[in-house]
């Protein structure tokens, strides 16, 4: 259209004009034309000249959903309160200097920001680096925290699997000096806990070690410069068969087939505190100085879960690998076995839900003296979770509420805004969460059909009639019963009913 071609050269002009540092009385007089040739090509097409989209890998979340993932969020909150942790946050951008070479090959996935007067800038990747970066800034050497937050990936997203560019992540540490495999031990038990508590059907906890990965890698004759890119193919045991794991190790990354099959042999290897044994007797990895430190270790932390009655739920993996580099101990990813509903493809795509480990060396990468302090830790997949639990709401078709209110403050005849307002302002201010229609005099019938659309248990009537009795009528939706309340009497009584303290 010849309107869109004039309005393409303006744009151009005014480019130009700024490029060549026109004078900007100049420049104003060609922007304001610009803008008026495109209000006019707006007016008559009467639409608008963009799509209206969230970016690539990332989404809105409107009530409904906002309501599940709430819920979700006190869960997993109350149980690290319950573990005795202290929250934390950090910026959402670090200096990318604090991100770069701490996640291996999973760095290329890191958003870059432009240069912000004179410092190069990237959003974090997770909580983790932050997390070492607060320790070694603030010189502390024991705590144990949560951190909820939203992280940053420049991943290839795959929304339905709860894979997105920008996500939640709930993460709880445990940093400081202690003897072996105790806080490992509860932040297993923090896995389970949270992962019973949402009832996302069953699940297993896998655990291994990097130390015993590294001790087998050194007995199976992996060169030592190429144990990192080893473990991040082993890394994907859990999703490709173990033949094609085995080309990309000899392939790709010129691993020997003798040394290749070796490592085969343990990886397809899990079980409980018998394969520990096992592998404790192995006659080389019992030589290898790593693995028996890891081993011993593992059978330490076996014992401490069993002590903690979940050893039902976790299996010692030894393909279970963690592509992060700052892992240097136990690791852990927590998988659901199988979904209730039908379509079972999709469920068994969820992949991991939570994972973690020990990381003892990332704050000494930060502190000028090198100090180390020892962190272990755990991840809680929220989106991945969040995914499940929507998809089952939607099959369920349960109603799920929006809204907390108690109470809806009703009138039966005209005429009554006034005393409805001195109502619901009493029970503001009293701390009961009441709601009342935008409308002067609404009917009855409209505001008992609103308390059924968005499930607000009680309603609280004032009439001619019991304004002179000095009373107000409560009635349950649900039931329809009613009951006359004494004016002083009904935020004790609301609060009963809806069990408030």
């Amino acid at each position: 259209m010849a309107e869109e071609a004039a309005v393409r050269e303006q744009a151009e002009t005014v480019r130009r004009l700024k490029q060549d540092k026109a004078d900007p009385d100049e420049i104003a007089k060609e922007v304001a034309k610009l803008l008026e040739m495109k209000a006019q090509l707006g007016g008559d097409e009467g639409k608008p000249k963009f799509v209206l989209k969230t970016p690539k890998g990332t989404r809105d979340y409107g009530p409904k959903q906002m309501a599940i993932r709430e819920r979700v969020f006190s869960a997993i909150i109350s149980c690290f309160k319950r573990h005795g942790a202290e929250v934390i946050d950090t910026p959402v951008f670090e200096l990318k200097e604090t991100l770069t070479g701490k996640y291996g090959e999973d760095s290329k996935l890191i958003y870059d920001l432009k240069d912000q007067g004179g410092e190069l800038l990237s959003l974090r990747y997770d909580l983790t680096v932050p997390f070492a970066r607060y320790l070694a800034m603030n010189k502390i050497t024991n705590i144990k925290r949560y951190h909820i937050a939203k992280v940053y990936r420049r991943d290839n997203p795959a929304m339905t699997r709860g894979r997105y560019r920008e996500f939640y992540q709930c993460d709880f540490d445990i940093a400081g000096q202690f003897d072996p495999m105790i806080p490992d031990a509860e932040c297993l038990k923090i896995v389970h806990e949270i992962l019973s508590d949402l009832q996302l059907g069953d699940f297993v906890i896998k655990v291994n070690d990097r130390r015993i990965l590294d001790g087998m890698f050194a007995v199976c004759g992996v060169p030592d410069s190429k144990f990192r890119t080893i473990c991040s193919s082993v890394d994907k045991l859990d999703k490709v068969p173990w033949e094609e794991v085995r080309s990309e190790m000899v392939g790709e990354k010129g691993l020997s087939p003798e040394a290749a099959d070796r490592i085969g042999e343990y990886v397809q290897l899990h079980g409980g505190l018998d394969l520990i044994e096992q592998l404790l007797q192995d006659p080389k990895l019992s030589q290898n100085k790593l693995a028996k430190e890891g081993l011993g270790d593992m059978k330490l932390l076996f014992e401490y879960l069993t002590l903690f009655g979940i050893t039902g739920k976790i299996s010692f993996d030894l393909s279970l690998a963690r592509g992060l580099d700052y892992y240097t101990g136990v690791i852990f990813e927590a998988v659901l076995l199988q979904q209730e509903n039908e379509h079972v493809e999709d469920t068994v795509s969820v992949g991991s839900v939570a994972g973690g480990g020990r990381y003892d060396g990332l704050v000494g990468m930060f502190d000028p003296k090198g100090r180390k302090v020892p962190c272990v830790g755990v991840s809680i997949g929220i989106e991945r979770i969040f995914s499940i639990l929507e998809q089952r709401l939607e099959a369920s078709e349960e109603k799920i509420r929006t809204t907390e209110t108690q109470v809806l403050v009703a009138s039966a005849q005209k005429k009554l805004l006034e005393e409805r307002l001195k109502l619901i302002s009493e029970l503001w201010d009293a701390g009961i969460k009441a709601e009342m229609l935008y409308k002067k005099n609404p009917k009855l019938l409209n505001q008992l059909q609103y308390c059924e659309d968005t499930g607000i248990p009680l309603v609280a009537i004032v009439g001619e009639q019991e304004l002179k009795d000095g009373v107000v009528k409560l009635r349950v939706v649900a039931t329809r019963e009613e009951v006359n309340i004494r004016r002083e009497s009904l935020v004790e009584e609301i609060r009963t009913r809806t069990n408030q303290p």
